[in-house]
């Protein structure tokens, strides 16, 4: 599986006003700089998360569609992955806008959007056909199957703020140490252990 962006988010969670606040900076010769640092380190956190934070476009390639199935809902089970179900590897996801895929004669198809449901409050978001009905059968080729959907919390105010404070803080520690190693001259210097902690609710994991 491979997962390409395809439409890029029109602005970043936190803003150069908020960094700059943040990192007590009230001159503009680092605006450059700090703008670059807020988008290394929100790509950073959505790397570490698996989330997309502001809307934006994804394509998810598949070689074939999960094995063909009719089964629905097992018996006594409230929550399940079936194994014909496509994970979609980027959260929240707002909306599928197409199932593409090459049919026996190299055709490219689009899926109808009555022949498959989608679970968009499961993280990650679970895509199968709809009852007494499979996947179509694809061309037995590398990158015959793709997944174009929209994923984000909206805008940057829709953010959480724990997010925020997460990449504000990672920020100001690029900001602050701007090669690859720091030589300190004296005394200990220790991370802050809650930092990365700031994240841990937000991580998007398959039980």
């Amino acid at each position: 599986m491979s997962i390409q962006l395809v439409t890029p988010p029109a602005e970043e969670p936190v803003t150069l006003i908020e960094a700059k606040l943040h990192l007590r900076v009230d001159f503009d010769d680092d605006d450059t700089l700090i703008a670059s640092l807020i988008t290394a380190a929100r790509q950073a956190a959505e790397t570490l998360t698996g989330r997309q934070f502001i809307t934006a476009r994804w394509k998810q390639v598949l070689d074939c569609f999960p094995e063909p199935s009719l089964m629905g809902v097992p018996a006594g089970q409230a929550f399940t992955l079936p194994g014909h179900a496509i994970l979609l590897a980027k959260a929240p996801v707002q909306s599928v806008v197409s199932i593409n895929y090459l049919d026996m004669s190299s055709v490219n198809q689009t899926m109808p959007a009555l022949s498959y449901t989608v679970d968009a409050a499961c993280e990650p978001a679970r895509i199968t056909p709809v009852f007494g009905q499979i996947w179509p059968i694809c061309l037995p080729q590398i990158g015959a199957v793709s997944v174009t959907f929209d994923a984000g919390y909206g805008t940057a105010a829709q953010v959480p703020e724990g997010i925020k404070s997460w990449i504000k803080l990672r920020v100001g520690s690029l900001y602050g140490h701007r090669e690859e190693i720091a030589v300190l001259t004296r005394g200990r210097i220790d991370s802050l252990s809650f930092v990365d902690g700031l994240l841990d609710g937000y991580r998007v994991s398959v039980v």
